[in-house]
């Protein structure tokens, strides 16, 4: 796990902080998944959207004080760049279904 070598002095900070951002993308991910309308997942999806984006800030972080490698912050940034690509493309679908609600995706 990336966060185990950090100093302990980062249990409470930058550890703290990178595993409750990135378990927020799943979880914001699951909770849209339940909702019904296109608006209240989109909330959800836009949460997970951040979330990432928090988890590459942190990574970057990181990296610059020396505690994570280079080699491993470039592919996980790539990772999370594929992420927030896919929620981009689910947000803009939803877009194009609230523009044409006759194609809106219903769960049931």
């Amino acid at each position: 796990m990336l966060t185990s070598g950090l100093p302990r002095v980062e249990d409470y900070g930058l550890s703290s902080q990178l595993r409750r951002s990135a378990n927020s993308i799943s979880a914001n991910i699951a909770e849209a998944y339940g909702r019904r309308g296109l608006k209240d997942k989109s909330v959800f999806y836009i949460v997970s959207r951040g979330s990432a984006y928090e988890v590459k800030s942190h990574l970057l972080y990181g990296e610059t004080v020396g505690y994570f490698k280079e080699d491993t912050v470039g592919d996980l940034l790539s990772g999370y760049a594929t992420i927030i690509h896919e929620l981009n493309k689910i947000l803009k679908s939803f877009q194009n279904q609230s523009k044409n609600p006759s194609q809106a995706y219903s769960q049931s």
